[in-house]
């Protein structure tokens, strides 16, 4: 989650001309602006849109920010901040790498923030939108659409779900990090291994300008055969591959909540 923001003097008046630029020119990458959805998912999540602003970076480049917080009284006197940077040559980004999950769209992004809640044990999430298979659509693959084939092969949605960025830590770095990660877990009234049907990991990754890839067992076989096939002809490995995620998913997420503990 974002850390706690407090704004700095270099905080300018509000200059209308960059602020329209970006709601009018930057886009996710499913073609919505920043205005659809913030109104999308303030009807989802605990997200209440504050104020936009601009600043300059400390590279002179110039830098439009959005700030939101939980709870519309701000009760808990969190504000969270999302920037974009605006280069020299008119190219807009996203600057705030713990928001990166709204390039991939308003539903993903109301995913992570909802997930985000959990974690820090808000009240009233939105437990019917993160366990919604239809929400996670915007995984699209080569045998459809995520949310779709796990509708259609009877498998619903259960905690925990990350939505998340995950930058890279140097130039140097060759695995992992600069990509986007969905991660949830399933249960599917359908004959198979228990250890699929119950508590199966679906795991999948995209880079920047590429598509989605399976990196579990469970996502490969959804990637890869249609339905009605997805637990034939498994192999001793893939089970203790799947064995090993689910342990790994566990420990993550337990150093998360250990992490967030005050």
């Amino acid at each position: 989650m974002a850390d706690l923001v407090t704004m700095s003097s270099s905080v300018r008046a509000l200059d209308n001309s960059f602020v329209h630029k970006v709601k009018s020119t930057w886009r996710a990458q499913d073609g919505e602006s920043v205005e659809q959805i913030v109104a999308n998912v303030s009807k989802v999540a605990h997200f209440v849109p504050r104020m936009w602003g601009t600043t300059a970076g400390a590279d002179g480049t110039e830098r439009v920010f959005f700030s939101w917080t939980r709870h519309r009284d701000n009760r808990s006197h969190e504000e969270y901040v999302i920037t974009w940077k605006i280069a020299p040559d008119g190219v807009i980004k996203i600057d705030s790498l713990y928001a990166k999950p709204i390039e991939l769209g308003w539903r993903a992004f109301a995913l992570f923030l909802i997930a985000s809640e959990i974690r820090d044990g808000e009240k009233d999430v939105n437990l019917r939108f993160l366990r919604d298979p239809s929400n996670f659509n915007f995984v699209t693959i080569t045998q459809g659409k995520l949310g779709d084939l796990l509708r259609r092969g009877r498998c619903t949605v259960v905690e925990p779900v990350d939505v998340d960025y995950l930058p890279k830590v140097s130039e140097e770095q060759t695995t992992k990090g600069d990509l986007w990660r969905v991660l949830l877990l399933v249960n599917c009234n359908i004959s198979g291994p228990h250890i699929f049907t119950r508590n199966g990991v679906v795991a999948f990754e995209k880079r920047e300008g590429q598509g989605w890839e399976p990196q579990s067992v469970f996502a490969r076989r959804i990637a890869s055969r249609p339905l009605g096939s997805w637990f034939d002809d498994i192999e001793p490995n893939e089970r203790d591959a799947q064995g090993r995620a689910r342990k790994a998913l566990a420990n993550e997420r337990r150093e998360r909540l250990r992490s967030a503990a005050p």
